[in-house]
């Protein structure tokens, strides 16, 4: 699936190629999807001019100067393709928007996704974002704010950190690299940590995130940028996917350790350094 700094990469996309262009069709091959795309979806947006872009959470917010927004989530395996020209239809290639900057086309194999619209003054108490928790570049978001919300938490911390309630858009690969850096054992309960241990956990999501966005994200399976390249952070992981392989900076005994270990977390695998990690 698309975290963060995927998502983040996309959003960014949109906004140098399409920028505020005004939105002149809609075609939709297919409308359902993990919701239903609205039966009024084309007339809602089409005609309306682009005014601003955002990422919330793992979610693209394109905001209209009609008081319309339209919330794009790309779920496990969807993306985003631009193209100066009408391209030819690709098999799940279900919404494509032509704007007067270019076409944007919204292809997801398993259909997980979703592409809908909400009118601006309702987007805080929509479903989609109502029970999501800061962004975590949020300035308000310090350590304090960690250790209330993990001191009542039995989970281990990995599972905590993909609590979106918690703080929005860490996801499975960048929690296990978050926690490396953090040298914080991924099974800890999160109501183990101290106040120093969630300053060094925010510091070292942030640090993992800003990287990754730099990076382009990391491409794992079916994530491509919209102009069709790939993200290289998975070449900068330190952890995450390396089973058996000594980490940056370690200098156990990779014989006695057997290197980097892999458990499953919460459904989700988790790696970890056993000897730097605590």
């Amino acid at each position: 699936m698309p975290e963060l700094p995927e998502v983040e990469t996309i959003k960014t996309a949109l906004e140098k190629s399409i920028g505020k262009a005004t939105i002149t069709n809609v075609l939709i091959y297919n409308n359902s999807l993990r919701t239903k795309i609205p039966d009024d979806f084309t007339k809602r947006i089409v005609g309306a001019k682009i005014c601003s872009y955002q990422r919330r959470a793992k979610y693209i917010l394109i905001h209209l100067n009609n008081g319309i927004c339209i919330i794009w989530h790309l779920g496990m395996s969807g993306r985003v393709k631009i193209c100066d020209n009408m391209p030819e239809k690709e098999k799940h290639d279900h919404v494509i928007i032509e704007t007067s900057a270019g076409i944007l086309v919204y292809h997801d194999a398993r259909r997980f996704g979703l592409i809908t619209y909400e009118k601006e003054e309702n987007l805080p108490q929509s479903p989609f974002f109502a029970h999501l928790g800061p962004e975590p570049f949020d300035e308000k978001l310090d350590e304090k704010y960690l250790l209330q919300k993990f001191k009542r938490k039995k989970t281990p911390i990995k599972v905590a950190l993909l609590d979106q309630s918690v703080m929005v858009g860490v996801g499975n690969i960048y929690a296990s690299e978050a926690l490396f850096l953090a040298r914080i054992l991924p099974q800890r309960t999160a109501d183990s940590l101290s106040k120093k241990e969630c300053a060094a956990l925010l510091e070292a999501v942030r640090i993992v995130l800003k990287k990754a966005i730099a990076a382009g994200g990391s491409t794992l399976k079916d994530y491509q940028k919209p102009d069709g390249s790939l993200g290289y952070f998975q070449n900068m992981h330190c952890v995450y996917n390396k089973t058996g392989q000594p980490c940056p900076d370690c200098t156990c005994n990779i014989k006695k350790t057997g290197g980097i270990q892999k458990i499953v977390l919460g459904g989700r695998s988790t790696f970890f350094c056993s000897s730097l990690q605590k």
